[in-house]
């Protein structure tokens, strides 16, 4: 059933507009009747009647209900920034697996450093590609995805439970997560990894020192993977 995002809902009628009206009305062809679900990017998904279609769409609220694709354990990746469109196919996949925040970070070997101008266009695009990632896999809520920050600012909001993957090595997953664990932090490099000092400047706040095994992982797999093996442990996949 198609899912669209809207703002909370106060009566039993909502109207849609914009791209999301011209995608119900001439991509999908629906028409008066026929049923979608809404969410309100707060967990709380939403039956809804069409009432009429065109470039605005009206629909009648039947039931709500709490969403049930969120993941238990609320994620935030913190990604140093790789080349390329790399970014937007991690934000894409780590949405549908169910990241909750995105923080992309600035690291000393990251070949891709964009000025505030050109990262406000990058964020931009990125917000859009998470809510249209969310829609698709019916996710209850819109990843945020957060402004560039450098490594030293990222570690001052890292979660209790944050996992650092080393390409050096260190412990198994199995070893630090836990059902239980209801905030978990997931740190991954760009294309040349971590230096020795940044390695020691994490676990000194606090973070675990992880692997994803003896292979050595694309930047852009690292993350799918690690989350893939969290989610697992918290009992979400």
């Amino acid at each position: 059933m198609p899912r669209f995002f809207i703002p909370p809902v106060s009566g039993d009628i909502v109207t849609l507009t914009g791209e999301d009206a011209a995608h119900i009305s001439r991509s999908l062809r629906m028409r008066p009747g026929e049923v979608i679900t809404l969410s309100d990017g707060a967990s709380i998904d939403y039956e809804a009647e069409l009432i009429e279609t065109g470039s605005e769409v009206t629909a009648r609220i039947l039931s709500r209900f709490p969403c049930k694709a969120e993941p238990q354990a609320k994620i935030t990746l913190f990604q140093a920034m790789p080349k390329g469109d790399k970014m937007e196919f991690i934000i894409q996949k780590a949405t549908e697996l169910g990241v909750s925040v995105i923080q992309p970070v600035l690291t000393s070997r990251c070949v891709s450093r964009p000025d505030d101008k050109s990262m406000k266009k990058k964020l931009e695009r990125y917000q859009k590609i998470a809510r249209e990632a969310a829609g698709q896999s019916g996710r209850g809520i819109i990843p945020e995805v957060l402004p560039l920050v450098t490594l030293a600012q990222a570690a001052q909001r890292l979660p209790a439970k944050t996992i650092f993957f080393y390409e050096k090595g260190g412990a198994r997953l199995a070893s630090i997560i836990t059902p239980e664990d209801k905030e978990i932090g997931m740190i991954i490099g760009s294309e040349g990894g971590f230096s020795q000092e940044e390695a020691d400047f994490l676990a000194e706040k606090g973070a675990y020192t992880a692997t994803l095994g003896a292979r050595i992982l694309r930047c852009e797999t690292a993350p799918i993977a690690g989350l893939s093996v969290i989610l697992s442990l918290t009992g979400d996949i």
